[in-house]
């Protein structure tokens, strides 16, 4: 089905309390008044260990004030401080993320060293790698997503699971984990580099409670953008039951133009909605149903992508430009359910989780220079509509915490979802003509037992052991389009490990080394098919699984009396049986060939330097290379695509009152070093395009006026156009490269009403 935007263009209560304090503030004043003199003789004395005591606490407050916060964290699924969790664990607060005027994933974890997020041209169109394990392009994710203790995404090839990672940033939420390093055995199949978590906030049975917020932007040579946004707590019953309702829209201005036949202004505009609501439940201290319901939908008029020179590395057009035949808008939808039971028994705590899911994509690409600009037809559109409904169920009990902890699970995945493709041509004269069609079934279904055990031997030593065994059977197929069509299945199973030894140097700091391995499953291939559209014999029916085994040695700690924070990492990857894909014909699927081994160090600071000054930095040094050939890539040595040797981060932030007011303002510097899109290989599906390195600049400012809290920012202060992604795969046609590039200078401003 196309899409039509292609046919159609474009009280008082509160006063008793206080009058009964004020009396009681009163009465007290008077009883002071008529004291007797034997009580006014001994007040010196208790006025004196009064002044004391009142001394003490402002010690204490003064010395938390210059003290890091204590971060806890649910990587290990249990809830614990991220120094006591053997692996790299980086959270983003959501109020550093308002602060940054963060709204897409490109802006908050893009911004982290080690990770990248190739926006392919829009939000909602994401791939994340981390410590570079990504060849360049995935039908799978290598970075597990998950909504608290919900798996998001398809873990199959057939349904664009590795590039569309859901921007969840603006939906309620508490924080952002993000855990370095494959989490196959705790969290499943494609999380080997690493995790995305969103934390979301729970309803709170014990107030009412909310928070309104606006926020603008203003793109230079862009249009003005807004966010609204809201949250409501209430109790349904004191301490037992609440409800927690958050929605919010978000409109971008825009900032690209267009040239050509579809010519225009800020082509790249659009919205962004979403609702969520949770509900929970406490009958008793030992019972808990927690009950949620989120939905988001992202809606673009065309994407972001630029024209470049894959030769020159400069727009072909001119700054932020593009040509166009006709637009190319896309809309994704998002729907999430969810059902966490928990009862703690003593011995164990049970949970019982059940997620439904659905996801819903509409693209349509200008496929007008595909067709040689045929003068018969307007324009060429080839639309893809790509849907999914996905079903998880997981059972889990964790022993508390002792000499000997354990957990032991089951989760099951079911996932249907299907890829249609129309291409279809404007005519010149009048009407619309059908060129192509087909539809792209697939079901994958997965089951998985998994389980850790840890052992403390003492207050300094502790050793974890943990593993997961699943197995998959998957279907895809092709319908509509005879030379293509076809139905292939394929099995596989998988076990991953994991182990880790940590030892406590002392109460505030600790050394670990971990070892575990990932996985992603493997799946069917369509026919290969030649320049006359025939088949092409003994092309491979399906690709494997492929698996990596990390190790990694780390340090974290807690130094100079809590004000400062370092963690540091060393690691060494070994990945085999490389999915990638292969160009035969005019046909591309996907293989395993080759192997790759990735060398890195990591490095995180926090420095409270006073009550005033806050420092923070990162450091991440990568270094992905081909270590056995892969024909369509590259000799062994060869660099892996879309991961910087070095980049890191430095940030300021200065608190100061103003006006009697918290104040503060503060300056983040990113640089992240050259990249490569591609490859030098002849005949490999991605051309070799060098991305230079850059360095951008962002400012933030803010007051705190009691409920009202105001931020200010300006990110891409120097308005750098530094290349944050490119795809080179069209080239090969004879198209231009497709690169996205940082936004251009922005400043913004939220404001929000805490109750």
């Amino acid at each position: 089905m196309r899409p039509s935007t292609h046919r159609a263009g474009k009280s008082t209560a509160p006063a008793a309390p206080a009058l009964s304090r004020l009396a009681i503030l009163v009465a007290a004043g008077l009883a002071t008044l008529n004291a007797p003199v034997s009580h006014a003789q001994a007040q010196p004395a208790q006025a004196a260990k009064a002044a004391e005591g009142q001394d003490k606490t402002k010690e204490a407050a003064a010395e938390k004030r210059e003290q890091l916060d204590t971060v806890t964290v649910f990587a290990t699924r249990r809830r614990e401080p991220v120094r006591d969790v053997p692996l790299r664990v980086e959270t983003l607060s959501v109020e550093n993320l308002e602060r940054m005027g963060a709204v897409s994933l490109t802006d908050s974890i893009g911004s982290l060293p080690g990770v990248d997020v190739k926006a392919d041209a829009g939000p909602g169109r994401g791939t994340v790698t981390m410590r570079g394990v990504s060849v360049g392009e995935q039908h799978i994710a290598t970075v597990g997503v998950y909504v608290d203790e919900v798996a998001f995404g398809s873990s199959s090839a057939f349904v664009f699971g590795g590039s569309t990672a859901l921007e969840m940033s603006l939906l309620d939420l508490h924080h952002i984990e993000l855990l370095r390093g494959p989490q196959g055995t705790l969290y499943g199949a494609g999380a080997m580099g690493g995790l995305l978590k969103y934390v979301t906030n729970e309803p709170d049975s014990s107030r009412f409670s909310g928070k309104v917020g606006l926020g603008v932007r203003s793109t230079q040579g862009g249009g003005v953008g807004h966010t609204e946004n809201m949250v409501l707590n209430v109790p349904l019953s004191q301490d037992v039951a609440a409800i927690r309702v958050a929605a919010f829209n978000d409109h971008e201005g825009g900032y690209i133009k267009a040239v050509g036949k579809a010519a225009g202004e800020h082509v790249n505009d659009g919205d962004t909605r979403g609702a969520r609501v949770s509900v929970l439940i406490e009958p008793t201290t030992k019972m808990k149903l927690r009950l949620s319901a989120a939905s988001q939908e992202i809606q673009r008029n065309s994407l972001n992508g630029i024209d470049y020179d894959i030769t020159s590395g400069q727009p072909v057009y001119g700054d932020l430009t593009r040509t166009l035949a006709t637009l190319e808008p896309y809309t994704t939808k998002t729907r999430l359910t969810s059902a966490d039971f928990e009862y703690d028994f003593g011995w164990a705590r049970f949970n019982a989780i059940a997620s439904t899911q659905r996801f819903n994509s509409g693209t349509g690409q200008d496929a007008t220079p595909l067709l040689g600009n045929n003068p018969a037809f307007d324009y060429v559109v080839l639309d893809n509509a790509i849907s999914l409904r996905k079903q998880t169920q997981e059972l889990r009990l964790t022993s508390p915490r002792g000499t000997v902890e354990w957990l032991l699970g089951y989760y099951r995945d079911k996932e249907v979802g299907r890829v249609g493709q129309l291409l279809w041509a404007k005519l010149a004269g009048a009407g619309n003509m059908d060129l192509q069609s087909n539809g792209q079934p697939s079901q994958y279904r997965e089951q998985a037992f998994y389980g850790d055990l840890t052992w403390n031997f003492n207050s300094a030593w502790s050793l974890t052991l943990g593993a997961r065994v699943a197995r998959n059977q998957q279907v895809y197929g092709i319908e509509g389009s005879p030379p293509l069509d076809f139905v292939g299945t394929s099995e596989d199973s998988s076990t991953t490990y994991l182990g880790t030894l940590r030892y406590a140097l002392d109460k505030q700091s600790n050394v670990y080394f971990r070892a575990a391995s990932g996985y992603r499953p493997g799946g069917p291939n369509p026919p290969a098919l030649d320049g006359s559209l025939q088949p092409i014999p003994n092309t491979p029916r399906s690709f494997g699984p492929d698996t990596l085994w990390s190790y990694e040695l780390g340090y974290k700690g807690d130094l100079l009396d809590k004000r400062l924070n370092v963690e540091a990492a060393l690691y060494d990857i070994r990945w085999s049986g490389l999915q990638q894909p292969k160009a035969l014909g005019i046909s591309t699927i996907v293989v395993n060939a080759g192997e790759a081994h990735v060398r890195g160090a990591e490095l995180s600071v926090r420095y409270k330097v006073d009550e005033h000054w806050n420092l923070n930095g990162g450091l991440a040094y990568t270094d992905p290379t081909l270590s056995k050939e892969a024909p369509d890539l590259g000799p062994p040595g060869t660099r892996l695509a879309n991961t910087a040797k070095l980049a890191y981060t430095l940030g300021l932030r200065y608190a100061f009152p103003l006006a009697g007011h918290e104040s503060y303002a503060g300056l983040n510097v990113r640089h992240v070093g050259q990249r490569n899109a591609g490859y030098d290989m002849p005949g490999t599906s991605l051309p070799q395009f060098s991305q230079p390195a850059y360095t951008l600049v962002d400012a933030q400012w803010g007051l705190d006026l009691g409920g009202w809290q105001l931020s200010t920012f300006v990110r891409n202060l120097t308005n750098k156009r530094a290349i944050l992604s490119a795809n080179s795969a069209l080239t090969a046609f004879g198209l231009p490269l497709n690169a996205t590039v940082a936004t251009p200078r922005t400043v913004g401003a939220n404001l929000s009403f805490s109750f």
